[in-house]
């Protein structure tokens, strides 16, 4: 998507370990047009699919996935990092680690909003390990719902959680996949 690649070259910065950050327009503070355009393109991508649920993990990808819902119309169902006493004791749950924060979650998400009659497109802001879209496939699997397939606005290339997820027959589509960076020169190529 190259409204996405040129935003992220523009705004977009570079850190040491392979941190992209892009919390100008993406995942701080949020540009809703771009938003709407992202959806817009997964709508695109996965016209031929009848999807009837979009579920992500808290907390960027929340956005993101509702927008994207809008044009599905459909609903956003969200694994949350942590129980809550109004959550109901029947849900579904899987460990996730998270490479941005380096932290185990408890992932959750109430058996009310996921079950065998749903297709469900998984959407999240970015894949590097792909340990977070792991553990969503793998709460859609148990729910014995269908997954169609995962949307992601970012993919780091040069990680192995999108082959990995491929390999295994998952359907992956990246509206930016990042090949390589460079913090020391802020050089950014697209796959």
């Amino acid at each position: 998507m190259q409204l996405l690649k040129e935003r992220i070259l523009a705004e977009g910065q570079l850190f040491p370990g392979n941190i992209l950050k892009v919390d100008r327009f993406l995942n701080h503070q949020v540009d809703v047009n771009l938003l709407y355009e992202i959806g817009k393109e997964f709508r695109r991508i996965y016209a031929d699919s009848d999807i009837n649920k979009i579920l992500t993990i808290e907390a960027s990808g929340i956005g993101i996935a509702c927008v994207a819902a809008m044009h599905f119309d459909c609903p956003v169902v969200f694994a949350k990092k942590s129980k809550s006493i109004n959550i109901s004791n029947d849900f579904y749950q899987c460990d996730v680690m998270s490479y941005t924060h380096n932290n185990l979650n408890h992932v959750i998400v109430s058996k009310d909003f996921i079950g065998p009659e749903d297709k469900v497109l998984i959407i999240d802001d970015f894949l590097a390990n792909g340990c977070a879209l792991g553990g969503l496939i793998e709460i859609v699997k148990t729910a014995g719902a269908e997954l169609v397939g995962c949307g992601i606005v970012i993919e780091k290339g040069f990680q192995a959680g999108g082959k990995a997820l491929r390999d295994r027959g998952i359907r992956v589509e990246s509206l930016a996949i990042v090949e390589s960076m460079n913090p020391e020169t802020g050089e950014i190529i697209f796959g």
